[in-house]
């Protein structure tokens, strides 16, 4: 198939396999030039998008021996101002999670200062910009996208000759950084920044992307014209550019969203579906009115000749679509059930409707909450409880010197916190509690016991940073002892990629590790989405209705985590509390099921359906590179499209 839209190298495989094969080609590059009689240069970024490519290198240099020793690197990017030793900065982000692991000499390595006097800035940048050229240029240059299009810090307006300079960072890079930062106020306002121009100059490039919030920026950059407002888009201008995203940020690029505009298709029953639904919304006609007009004036003739009229078509879609639909009669009955539930909300956000209907149902239900979410609890709600246990411990006279010594403890802490510090255990311990209370409290108002609650507490989420460690053998033991003790036939699972602080896809990971060595029965799988982004109808497997009544008893439980009300510490992009966008979603999946013809309903929950062990993702990969750059195909683009 065509992918013409396509005018930059394209690969989309899963994120490990990005994160081995560019290290694999890093490796390449210091091999290469050491034997060259010189010395590689790499370019590289941080954030969560490198992270999982700097662990491959580790892995590398221990158990293969990779020398760094010459190698020298420069990063992107440094906020300003920002000190190195902050916890923010990324001078210390870049030993945390690579230099402090590999042999990499301290004087090879280059950072922008973000701690410079302001005067002085514009000399560091050229300074920077010299030392480049004198280490004789980037071999290869990491990048991720933010999703302005910004490449480093490049924000909108940034020109094709920019160098590396001090530049004012966007509102939506902001708020998109201010969960590292504990709120938006506290991301500074200007960072250091290579220029686009710099960035070009690299010899290679490799773009890295990852997850659903990044699908639309990764559309505008790979089809889109070139734009200084999506500074990504330069990229397409370069020999030697290759953009590496998984299943879900490429999720809106035309060969995946409607491959039947490029040309030839291998139509499936699935992507019948997807066709009609998309024909249906694009002509603003219900399924079973479309006509052979609309197939062939929307490049689906071939699909309408496997069938010869519309109306076999239409009636077989129509079907299938109304086959999805699952009133509380159609649900599970009397099965053992877990619910995972990343964060202690989770549960009642993304599947509170069908939460209730399963106890309705009498299923026997446990919800396993896998992290106790005490970082996006505020400090002023320690407070506010420290004040009520010494009012409470006054009023009973039940204070003692061990509680109030500690009440004193949690309040001059507080007192005394900076921004961004990690909790002291105390105020750790108290805002798990508070989370480990609401989310009680919200499955109590669909008539479920408080025993039904397991908090897991995974210990990679236990760092008090928003920052996480990798998924290790203890949290897929805790996973694994839960089920097996509960043999569960049905397992519900968060399979929402757009969580901006990746916490949903670790627990995804513990879980799929967990059910690896798992002796029982595989169960089987249903997943839901958060509070981001909602299953497309064409993917779900189950549409569960939702009357007034249920969705306002929804919302009660949500109410429920007034820890999170109001405005909560982790937004992403959508300003709105959560019962708003669950109301929005909800009633919008109802809206669309009633406009393809299909009964009306008051709001929609939707689900995928799959046995253990089987993927979500696409079951094809495809690798593209432009026809025109055949003929300096970049050498990165090495990896093979295969499951």
């Amino acid at each position: 198939m065509s992918s013409s839209h396509e005018r930059v190298p394209l690969v989309v495989v899963e994120y490990d396999e990005i994160a081995r094969t560019i290290a694999r080609r890093i490796a390449e590059i210091v091999k290469e030039r050491r034997q060259e009689g010189g010395h590689a240069v790499l370019g590289l970024a941080t954030g969560s998008t490198p992270i999982g490519i700097y662990r491959e290198l580790i892995k590398m240099h221990r158990e293969e021996g990779l020398d760094f020793s010459d190698v020298v690197t420069f990063n992107l990017d440094e906020y300003y101002p920002m000190k190195p030793e902050s916890i923010h900065s990324y001078h210390r982000f870049m030993w945390e999670n690579l230099f402090n692991h590999i042999n990499v000499r301290p004087e090879n390595i280059h950072i922008p200062r973000g701690d410079v006097p302001r005067d002085d800035v514009d000399d560091e940048c050229e300074a920077y910009e010299a030392a480049i050229k004198k280490a004789g240029g980037i071999d290869l240059q990491i990048l991720g996208i933010g999703k302005t299009g910004h490449i480093g810090f490049n924000e909108p307006g940034s020109g094709a000759d920019s160098r590396t300079r001090r530049i004012s960072l966007d509102t939506v890079t902001r708020r998109d950084a201010a969960g590292d930062f504990f709120g938006e106020d506290n991301v500074p306002t200007e960072a250091i920044t290579m220029g686009v121009a710099t960035i070009l100059e690299a010899s290679e490039i490799a773009l890295v992307a990852t997850g659903e919030h990044k699908a639309a920026i990764i559309r505008r950059a790979v089809e889109g014209e070139p734009d200084p407002d999506v500074a990504a888009t330069y990229l397409q201008q370069h020999p030697a550019a290759v953009f590496y995203v998984d299943f879900a940020a490429a999720a809106d690029l035309t060969r995946f969203r409607t491959p039947w505009v490029l040309g030839e298709v291998k139509w499936t029953r699935e992507k019948e579906i997807d066709a009609v639904i998309w024909l249906s919304e694009t002509t603003k006609k219900s399924v079973l009115k479309l006509d052979e007009n609309d197939y062939r004036e929307h490049h689906l003739s071939p699909l309408l000749s496997r069938y010869g009229k519309a109306g076999p078509l239409n009636g077989a879609v129509f079907n299938a679509l109304i086959a999805k639909i699952r009133g509380r009669s159609k649900l599970p009955t009397g099965k053992r059930v877990v619910v995972f539930s990343p964060h202690p909300d989770d549960d009642v956000i993304s599947m509170g409707g069908m939460l209730n209907k399963l106890h309705q149902n009498r299923n026997d239900i446990v919800v396993a909450y896998q992290t106790s979410g005490n970082i996006a609890v505020f400090d002023h709600e320690v407070r506010r409880y420290a004040d009520f246990l010494r009012r409470f411990g006054n009023d009973f006279d039940i204070n003692d010197s061990r509680a109030g010594a500690l009440i004193e403890e949690v309040e001059e802490f507080l007192d005394s916190k900076k921004v961004g510090e990690t909790d002291a255990f105390p105020v750790q311990v108290m805002k798990r509690a508070i989370r480990e209370a609401e989310a009680v409290s919200g499955i109590e108002t669909f008539g479920m016991k408080r025993e039904q609650a397991r908090f897991l507490n995974l210990p990679f989420y236990q760092t008090g940073k928003v920052r996480k460690d990798p998924i290790g053998p203890e949290d897929v033991r805790i996973v694994l002892d839960l089920l097996e003790e509960e043999k569960p036939e049905l397992v519900f699972v968060a399979g929402d990629l757009s969580d901006p602080h990746g916490t949903h896809r670790m627990c995804l990971e513990a879980i799929q590790g967990a059910l690896s060595q798992y002796s029982g029965s595989p169960p089987e799988m249903w997943y839901y989405r958060g509070a981001w982004q909602e299953w497309e109808i064409a993917e779900a497997d189950v549409l569960v209705p939702l009357s007034e009544d249920e969705l306002r008893a929804k919302k009660m439980a949500i109410f429920k985590h007034q820890s999170q009300k109001d405005r909560a510490p982790f937004p992403g992009q959508d300003d709105r509390e959560f019962w708003q966008r669950v109301e929005e979603r909800n009633r919008n999946t109802a809206q669309r099921v009633d406009r393809l013809g299909l009964p009306e309903y008051f709001a929609m929950e939707a689900y995928v359906v799959r046995r253990a062990g089987v993927p979500i993702e696409p079951e094809t990969v495809a690798t593209s590179s432009l026809a025109e750059k055949e003929t300096s195909r970049p050498r990165i683009a090495t990896a093979k499209a295969t499951r």
